[in-house]
């Protein structure tokens, strides 16, 4: 689509009085309230890049049509704004354009794609749009640099950000983010690992591809790939038999990650009490402290449906409504990008909720969050947001995917604690209801797959982040972390999702269901085989 034409939408608000720049002013105060910089004001410029065949009358019966308010909203069709003195009467000090990477899920440029094929079907297939914002600063303190400025108002781990100072501003050499072309993805054939190597070298393997496994790991798969049954298999499957194909190697990875097997709260524990003495050792907090008297519980009544083995547990609500619940962490992303990972947390702990069973609907959120002060002003560790800056983030992502789902958030809880300042707590919980027995009289919390059932992948498009997201959770934060590890939620497919998933579990259509989570196709693909009671996979590793 090189040759096809890109239009350029600019929206901003009216100035006119007692109508505020909403979006200008809350930056202005993220900056007085953040850093302790009082800027003189702060305008916001949306900018929608449409690339598509249309005349150029259709592209502009689309401003006001689609992207702009005519009542409250000023806007332009491939011309900036920025040069409209009715508009813009004194130019700004300092401007900043930012916008995704390419590859990076953009949520409101899917929505306004939406919009623009509500109102021109034809294009469906045929169309593009980006998103983009321009900041616009005047009475900026001399000694606040263009630089800093934009530091604060991108992440530079999944946006780009082009800058215009004073003496750019005043020749109007106005910042543009050019429109994301996303490169070409080359098919490659699955390489070949070889793990007959030094312990050093299977060390860099891990390390150079972001696996997350340490050398009691590497050297356990490197043992598997030795094993004479192992190899005599894998051959007469058409694999080579004494290593694996860089693909194998991630699906390990990925379900030996802290996310997928929290290998922490399943380790061995030597606890010394400081305060009473108490010296003891436990053997998995899991399964000591939650799964051995949850199971006790599950002996002595009858409500306890389904605990440890899908998506979320269930229990018996009534005679005719099973509830379920399920929460889980999202530290590192939202570490990463407060925003992003935080809604990401929530939408993915929401598909938990439709996953379990045959599929239960979402129906509150609830979130813990823990944060470093958000006054704080001591030194932040290079390459970290500010607290307040995370915790707005997390705050706002975990309340757009939620609400952009039509799933409430009704309760949550927030500490402050200068140890989090590294990283990071984010508690991402959804409760869910469906009905004890399908309209087909199958139990809702049993799954019932059969051989030969056909696989099918739903939701929406799969970008080129999250990449690495699970083996991430193992790693340390820091500045060299990849912008791909954060994986951007999209909570509006999601919820179009939902109601066709739900739709098709009372029509019978679904036999076994699970979300395609950290783990991707890898596990959620094998999770729903196993349950067929086949065998499944070329044997266990474990150490």
């Amino acid at each position: 689509m090189a040759d096809t034409p890109v239009f350029s939408y600019e929206v901003t608000t009216k100035d006119v009085e007692g109508l505020p720049d909403a979006r200008g002013d809350s930056i202005k105060a993220m900056f007085a309230s953040n850093y302790g910089v009082e800027v003189g004001a702060v305008r916001v410029i949306l900018r929608y890049q449409v690339r598509a065949q249309m005349s150029s009358e259709e592209a502009r019966s689309a401003i006001f049509d689609l992207f702009a308010d005519p009542v409250i909203e000023e806007g332009s069709v491939n011309e900036t704004l920025l040069n409209d003195q009715t508009v813009f009467p004194i130019a700004p000090q300092i401007a900043i354009a930012t916008g995704f990477k390419p590859g990076v899920t953009d949520n409101a440029a899917q929505a306004g794609l939406d919009g623009l094929l509500t109102i021109f079907p034809a294009l469906f297939e045929q169309a593009e749009v980006a998103t983009s914002r321009t900041y616009l600063f005047w009475g900026v303190p001399e000694e606040i640099s263009p630089d800093w400025l934009a530091s604060k108002l991108h992440n530079r781990m999944i946006e780009r950000a082009i800058i215009a100072d004073t003496i750019d501003c005043q020749a109007k050499n106005w910042p543009t983010i050019n429109f994301p072309d996303r490169p070409a993805l080359l098919q490659q054939k699955p390489s070949i690992v070889n793990l007959e190597v030094s312990d050093e070298k299977l060390i860099e393997i891990s390390q150079t591809g972001l696996l997350a496994l340490n050398l009691e790991e590497m050297q356990a798969i490197q043992a598997h790939y030795r094993n004479a049954k192992v190899r005599i298999t894998r051959e007469a499957r058409g694999l080579v038999p004494n290593a694996p194909t860089d693909v194998e190697l991630e699906c390990l990875a990925q379900t030996w990650s802290e996310h997928c097997s929290h290998k922490i709260f399943a380790a061995k524990i030597h606890h010394i009490d400081t305060e009473t003495g108490e010296d003891c050792s436990i053997d998995s907090l899991f399964k000591t402290h939650i799964m051995t008297p949850t199971l006790d519980i599950q002996s002595k009544v009858d409500w306890l449906l389904s605990i440890f083995h899908d998506n979320s547990g269930v229990i018996a609500w009534n005679d005719d409504w099973s509830l379920c619940m399920k929460a889980e962490t999202h530290n590192s992303p939202s570490a990463l990008d407060p925003f992003g990972g935080a809604m990401t947390g929530i939408v993915g702990v929401n598909r938990d909720i439709l996953g379990t069973g045959l599929g239960a609907r979402p129906i509150a959120n609830t979130d813990v969050f823990c944060f470093g002060p958000p006054n704080y002003s001591g030194a932040i560790p290079e390459g970290l947001f500010h607290p307040s800056r995370v915790f707005r983030g997390v705050h706002a992502g975990v309340r757009a995917g939620g609400n952009e789902s039509g799933i409430p958030t009704v309760n949550g809880a927030i500490i402050f604690d200068e140890r989090y300042l590294g990283k990071p707590l984010v508690y991402c919980g959804t409760v869910g209801m469906m009905p004890r027995r399908l309209p087909d009289g199958r139990e809702s919390h049993i799954k019932t797959p059969t051989p030969g059932d056909i696989v099918y992948m739903v939701g929406g498009r799969v970008g080129s982040d999250g990449i690495h997201g699970a083996t991430f959770s193992s790693l340390e934060l820091t500045e060299e972390s990849p912008s791909s590890a954060v994986q951007i939620g999209d909570p509006i497919t999601q919820k179009k999702m939902i109601d066709m998933v739900l739709e098709a579990r009372d029509l019978g259509l679904i036999q076994v269901i699970t979300d395609n989570g950290a783990g991707g196709l890898s596990s959620s693909v094998g999770e729903m085989a196993e349950l067929t009671g086949g065998p499944f996979g070329l044997g266990d590793i474990s150490i």
